[in-house]
């Protein structure tokens, strides 16, 4: 969780909303990436989807049994259902997202019934993944002096 906090950090500086996610396979970082929704002017940018891609890539396989996903903050919908899809084994994040998380927040994926279902463990480093996202959108709303 560490190194998807460094990536959320380097979101920040590009002026992105600070998330970062890892995916591992056994003990080896397999992809890893943060946010590039404004840079790349794409709504699917987010850190997940952008790692899930590269974890694909990396394996040569949709399938991504077996792997684990490090994020910072609670994965949405789109983020959810990617998961599902590629199979990934358990998600691990920090801060919980009161308002598009969707593995507790504002629904459960894994209460669908769905073809797969992820274990999930939440509240890794919460405080810093809070923090991060808490002060991103504090100076977001800060007026401009100048």
């Amino acid at each position: 969780m560490t190194k998807a906090l460094e990536l959320a950090r380097r979101a920040q500086e590009q002026d992105e909303v600070p998330v970062g996610c890892v995916i591992v396979q056994e003990s080896k970082i397999i992809a890893q990436a943060y946010n590039q929704v404004e840079r790349l002017k794409d709504s699917t940018a987010h850190a997940e989807m952008i790692a899930i891609t590269q974890a694909e890539s990396y394996l040569g396989s949709k399938w991504l049994k077996g792997c684990r996903v490090y994020v910072t903050i609670e994965p949405c919908f789109m983020c959810a259902c990617a998961f599902v899809l590629c199979r990934i084994s358990k998600l691990f994040f920090g801060a919980p997202e009161p308002k598009t998380g969707a593995f507790g927040s504002v629904s459960d994926i894994n209460r669908f019934n769905l073809n797969h279902r992820i274990e999930v463990s939440k509240g890794l480093l919460e405080d810093e993944c809070r923090g991060l996202l808490q002060d991103f959108f504090k100076k977001k709303r800060q007026p401009c002096i100048g």
